[in-house]
């Protein structure tokens, strides 16, 4: 089978604009369907052990969905992706207030992060050499948005491989000024197409994490020997949520950052996500310095699916691929300083396999 890109209208803005889902397919049985608002994945069809494809990500049924509040289901996340403390940050001497909406503190952009814009979109020009099919998201974020510095241009990329079943992230960005950026993706994966996730195995590479406080605003940076956060072997999810760590306890389960034990160039081993009874297997390769592990904690049921199912806590996990939450605070996290006649680049890779 051949690959392939189609497209039909989702829906319209209430201005009036059409938002257009494009559909990738590969022709090996994965393919992924995204939308112009907030670039958000609706569906990722991925194959199981007996070669039959399932949607493995949670997705609203119509744009009218994904116009109210949601958890990010799907989206790109940006100006800056996770926390920033109080909103403040310092950049070059001059003192900056973003949009506060979790709480005391900024979270994944503001009230309307890159999740919430309207992106264009449209179909990459086929490369037969390359063996992949694409669509590429463009936005151009206002000096001020958010209360943000400096106009940036945003491009992202997603790339479905033809010889094997891989979704690629490209990010790009230019600043006119001095700002701040963090980009990602916030998929609810579930391998298992329906259910919770407490039974997926998770592998993280990692043998530093990102301790919180109250408001989930990192404490620095602490081991994960000898306790809930040690996932360097593959481990059920549910194995230790109920363990009385105070760390599972402030946030209601996992929703922390680790710090990928990786070389400082390249792309390495983010996570492995394992679900045995459908077989399906997720790899998640990145060139950032961490991933965000996020187990569903606040999903309460209110939000119905594309099928009517209800999505209570554990529907699906967050990977999200990252610079350090509150790094604009914290001289010690990696810089997400970006400058002009810099260019801001980061590929995510998802690999999808059986076992």
């Amino acid at each position: 089978m051949n690959s392939s890109i189609t497209s039909r209208e989702f829906g319209r803005m209430p201005d009036g604009r059409a938002v257009t889902e494009y559909t990738l397919d590969n022709g090996r049985g994965l393919s992924l369907s995204a939308i112009n608002l907030g670039g958000i994945v609706t569906a990722l069809h991925v194959p199981d052990r007996e070669g039959q494809s399932g949607n493995i990500v949670l997705g609203l049924p119509t744009l009218e969905d994904y116009l109210k509040p949601h958890p990010h289901f799907g989206t790109i996340v940006g100006r800056y992706a996770n926390r920033i403390a109080r909103g403040r940050f310092t950049l070059d001497g001059v003192a900056h207030q973003v949009a506060v909406n979790n709480g005391a503190n900024s979270l994944h952009g503001g009230h309307k992060g890159f999740g919430t814009r309207f992106w264009q979109i449209e179909e990459v020009p086929a490369d037969a050499a390359l063996d992949e099919v694409a669509i590429e998201l463009r936005y151009t974020s206002a000096d001020g948005e958010e209360g943000f510095p400096g106009e940036v241009q945003v491009n992202v990329r997603y790339v479905l491989g033809t010889t094997d079943n891989t979704w690629r992230i490209d990010y790009r960005a230019l600043a006119d000024r001095a700002t701040v950026l963090n980009l990602s993706h916030h998929d609810y994966f579930n391998l298992a197409g329906g259910g919770a996730v407490r039974d997926h195995r998770l592998t993280i590479p990692a043998s530093r994490f990102c301790p919180v406080d109250a408001g989930l605003i990192p404490l620095g940076l602490a081991p994960v020997d000898g306790t809930p956060f040690d996932f360097r072997m593959p481990t059920q999810i549910g194995a230790r949520m109920g363990e009385p760590h105070e760390q599972l306890r402030v946030a209601g389960g996992y929703d922390h950052n680790w710090v990928l034990d990786r070389e400082p160039a390249g792309s390495a081993l983010a996570a492995r996500l394992e679900h045995e009874p459908s077989g399906r297997v997720m790899e998640v390769l990145t060139t950032e310095p961490a991933v965000q592990f996020y187990s569903g904690n606040f999903l309460d049921g209110s939000i119905r699916g594309r099928d009517g199912e209800s999505f209570n806590q554990g529907a699906g996990l967050c990977l999200e691929t990252q610079h350090y939450p509150d790094s604009p605070n914290q001289p010690s996290f990696p810089s997400t300083v970006l400058r002009p006649g810099e260019t801001f680049s980061s590929s995510t890779l998802h690999r999808f396999g059986v076992a």
